[in-house]
């Protein structure tokens, strides 16, 4: 026999993550060996020989490092027989029973240090997000002039869609706006707050040329077809009087080619990278042969990459207070989610959480993380977002994956309830209960395509923009929907709605999942049923803090207890002990 299982606190004491210096006791359980020896290492391998019990247990204490970061361990086997054995991590790495390992290469456990000092803000603790795709969520007036003349404004807040691709890149040119405004969003919050959202979260709404504004133009100024800085500044303020916060996207790795920074086309009055050497903006990018060839995003000409370790840029974006970063906190915003968070440096992302932190300590930084956001690989290196020093959280895209195979019926309750414990293993407390555990988002299919199994794959766009959903294929979807949803309210961390999921809004991959808002043909039912689900999670303090068991007795059923005993799942004393065990079962 042997056995050491990380999702047991019998074998590892205190089970998960655990913050610097601090001592763990590992056991491990094996009736044939003459000795086992733990292995460890971070910046250098130790070996712990094990004492043993005189049955089958083996046990060692290890005091952790006083450095956050990544501890891995496994274990060595001395049979009698003289053969030699490693037992490790499962080989799917998600922790729980390890695995027997050969001459394949051993996939060790992990332990998360961090660092003790590390606090995420509240406001963020199981909140509920609401994802905005600004030019689609509702048009009111502005005070604001547009002056652009290459715009296609839709007549009609119920039109389709232009399909047209640009020429340059074979993207998306998306180039027609529906009008949306930051005054549209202020409208409609009574309807946000009655939906139980306590956190907006808007894709970039800072003047560009496209309408996804992924393509920043100016760090410093909204799209006038949004509105204006005072027009932000009260959203912000009539957010706060409902209890909720904004939340800011920013596009650090990149700018436009139509920005004031490169200028390509000659549209601002500054003399941009494309201007020549001369320009103050010339060494935020990298040039291969000036003007014409040059680093940029994905290879996307219409995104020239920034050079994120230039010094004027790094001063541009965190100098105290008028820096991109600070300055729109200071105007209201209760944090940013970083854009491509992953291909910007370690040492970037330190330097921005600085910033963050010092114009407000409660504010937010989020990561666009796709991957394990504890030892995720960029660049060539091993990164760990969830120690204290970069992001206070990450979008949780893992999660996402887990629970749409589960409710489409791609994969077995098991693997949900194991990526769930595994997340709880490797991430911090503060750092779980602040993810933001979405379904749908703008980079993807319409939730409701996806459970319908039509995201529109293989199709050309045309035939994309003309896919609709059956009644029957809708009622399926609908169904699978709500058991998301479901899941999202029972587990820790903050659900998330992109805008028109809640109600019934459909769409292939993109532009079709940016369809505006469908106001007055909203699924009435489906809405309220959301809501109620939002708002029951926001009145349960059990729900939104309390610790989590899952477990999946068939392929079909999860189980997810929450509970409070002595602590709640940031560690704090909890007020009384409560416990909910909440069934969800797979439909069709």
């Amino acid at each position: 026999m042997l056995l050491h299982d990380s999702h047991d606190p019998f074998y590892r004491v205190p089970g998960g993550p655990a913050p610097t210096g601090a001592t763990i006791t590992i056991r491990f359980r094996c009736d044939e060996a003459a000795s086992v020896v733990l292995r460890t290492w971070m910046h250098e391998e130790l070996a712990y020989p094990m004492a043993f019990d005189g049955h089958d247990l083996y046990e060692a204490v290890v005091t952790l490092p006083k450095e956050a970061g990544l501890f891995w361990y496994d274990f060595v086997i001395y049979r009698e027989d003289g053969r030699t054995l490693r037992y490790g991590n499962a080989k799917d790495k998600l922790g729980g029973i390890g695995a027997l390992y050969g001459d394949e290469e051993l996939h060790s456990y992990q332990i998360t240090i961090y660092k003790p000092s590390y606090k995420t803000p509240a406001f963020m603790h199981s909140a509920n997000i609401y994802q905005i795709f600004p030019d689609r969520f509702w048009r009111a007036p502005t005070q604001s002039v547009d002056d652009r003349t290459d715009r296609h404004i839709h007549a009609s807040w119920d039109e389709d869609l232009l399909t047209d691709s640009d020429p340059r890149s074979g993207d998306h040119m998306a180039l027609d706006f529906f009008g949306g405004t930051l005054t549209g969003i202020q409208e409609k919050l009574p309807y946000l707050h009655d939906l139980g959202i306590t956190v907006l979260y808007l894709n970039p709404i800072f003047r560009a040329r496209s309408n996804h504004r992924y393509d920043t133009g100016d760090y410093m100024e909204i799209d006038p077809l949004l509105g204006t800085r005072e027009e932000f500044r009260s959203l912000c303020q009539a957010a706060e009087a409902l209890g909720m916060r904004v939340m800011l996207d920013g596009v650090f790795s990149h700018t436009g080619e139509d920005s004031r920074y490169f200028n390509h086309f000659g549209h601002y009055d500054t003399k941009g990278a494309f201007q020549g050497p001369e320009s103050p903006y010339y060494d935020w990018y990298t040039f291969q042969r000036f003007p014409d060839q040059y680093s940029c995003w994905w290879g996307i000409p219409s995104l020239p990459e920034c050079r994120k370790n230039n010094p004027e840029y790094q001063k541009f974006m965190f100098r105290d207070r008028t820096g991109v970063v600070p300055y729109w906190i200071h105007q209201g915003s209760g944090g940013w989610r970083l854009d491509v968070a992953d291909e910007l440096s370690m040492d970037f992302l330190r330097k921005l959480r600085t910033a963050v932190k010092k114009a407000d300590k409660d504010a937010v930084v989020l990561g666009e993380v796709w991957e394990d956001a504890s030892n995720k690989v960029a660049y060539n290196e091993v990164r760990c977002y969830c120690t204290g020093d970069t992001l206070d959280s990450v979008m949780n895209y893992p999660l996402r994956l887990a629970i749409l195979d589960f409710a489409t019926g791609a994969a077995p309750a098991g693997a949900l309830a194991r990526l769930v414990k595994h997340q709880a293993e490797v991430y911090p407390p503060q750092f779980r209960y602040a993810l933001m555990n979405l379904i749908g988002s703008h980079d993807r299919a319409r939730a409701l395509n996806v459970l319908a199994g039509r995201e529109g794959v293989g199709l050309s766009k045309d035939e994309q923009q003309a896919l609709r959903l059956t009644a029957e294929e809708y009622a399926l979807a609908v169904s699978r929907y709500k058991t998301c949803i479901d899941i999202l309210c029972a587990l820790p961390g903050c659900p998330t709605i992109y805008y028109g999921d809640e109600a019934g809004l459909t769409g292939c991959p993109d532009p079709f999942c940016r369809r505006p808002f469908p106001w007055g043909r909203e699924d009435k039912e489906l809405q309220a049923y959301v809501a109620r689900k939002l708002t029951e999670r926001q009145h349960s303090p059990l729900l939104r803090y309390g610790l989590c068991d899952i477990d999946a007795p068939d392929a079909d059923t999860l189980v997810i207890t929450r509970f409070m005993d002595q602590v709640d799942g940031l560690g704090r004393k909890a007020c009384r002990k409560e416990r909910q065990t909440i069934t969800i079962r797979r439909g069709r």
